[in-house]
């Protein structure tokens, strides 16, 4: 078993991002400035923010944090996202999910401008993704596809199986796995499949983000498979210092001796994702 290493691959990427950067600045020209807009205090969401804005920092980035109560009204995120919108400082910016009850995400997504959603999340990206044409990826189905290209991972005429169906992480996935460059013949899979047991025994590549803790079992995954793991959860540790320990959708002590390549968690899947937000609005300024 080999290990695809989300956190060795990050570095290597941010220093390209940075060197790119360096250049930039050097010719007299603004560094690229990314924006991250926080509602509420969930602990998982200001953790990703605050790595974002180290990343983003890292690579000479300028970064911005709009930090929201809790109490925030629909109309008042509307407000701040029109500020962000039309700010010609700004080459893209997040809105951290998830999102208040009382707020209507897809409401708050289909604000943002295509041109600064560097999340990929918006209608208009999400439909040129879908048609093949350039656009902003969603960072973590790009941190997936740029970890097995990477790493040399052989995807053309592989059977895939994608375990989860979310516009973020799972659709966006099993869209990009079956295109020119991955070639790969793409089951997508969820909570009501049918077989799926079965199902995840056929796959040469297994990629999980069904949300569940340890969902994925030994007996579940075929000798030598590729296994990407996307999910994290904390889970209560009392020999850990801070409380807890982190763990993903597939129970990794008894899965990984079964698998060719395997993803840790945490390091595999999450930094890749920041680095794919990085890589977009490098993208988003270049075009602006």
């Amino acid at each position: 078993m080999q290990l695809l290493d989300g956190k060795a691959m990050a570095l290597q990427i941010k220093e390209e991002i940075a060197g790119e950067v360096r250049q930039l600045t050097q010719q007299g020209h603004r560094a690229p400035h990314l924006a991250a807009v926080i509602v509420g205090e969930d602990g998982a969401s200001m953790t990703y923010v605050a790595n974002k804005e180290k990343s983003s920092k890292e690579v000479g980035f300028t970064s911005s944090v709009y930090r929201m109560s809790e109490k925030t009204t629909e109309a008042q995120l509307l407000e701040t996202i029109e500020f962000l919108n039309n700010d010609p400082d700004i080459d893209g910016f997040i809105v951290q999910l998830p999102l208040p009850k009382h707020i209507n995400e897809q409401k708050i997504i289909n604000a943002i401008s295509p041109e600064k959603d560097v999340d990929g999340f918006t209608p208009i990206n999400i439909g040129r993704m879908v048609l093949g044409e350039e656009c902003f990826v969603p960072a973590t189905p790009m941190g997936i596809c740029t970890l097995l290209k990477r790493y040399g991972i052989e995807t053309v005429g592989k059977h895939c199986v994608v375990l989860g169906r979310s516009n973020i992480v799972g659709t966006p996935a099993a869209n990009l796995l079956s295109r020119k460059g991955f070639d790969c013949t793409v089951t997508m899979c969820h909570s009501k499949t049918q077989n799926l047991k079965e199902l995840c025994l056929q796959a040469d590549i297994l990629v999980v983000a069904i949300g569940k803790p340890e969902f994925v079992t030994a007996d579940m995954v075929k000798e030598g498979a590729v296994l990407v793991d996307v999910g994290i959860h904390r889970v209560p540790d009392a020999t850990k210092k801070n409380g807890y320990r982190v763990i993903g959708d597939v129970k990794h002590s008894e899965v990984d001796a079964k698998c060719s390549w395997t993803t840790p968690v945490p390091g595999g899947v999450g930094p890749l994702t920041i680095v794919s937000l990085l890589e977009n609005t490098l993208k988003a300024y270049k075009r602006r």
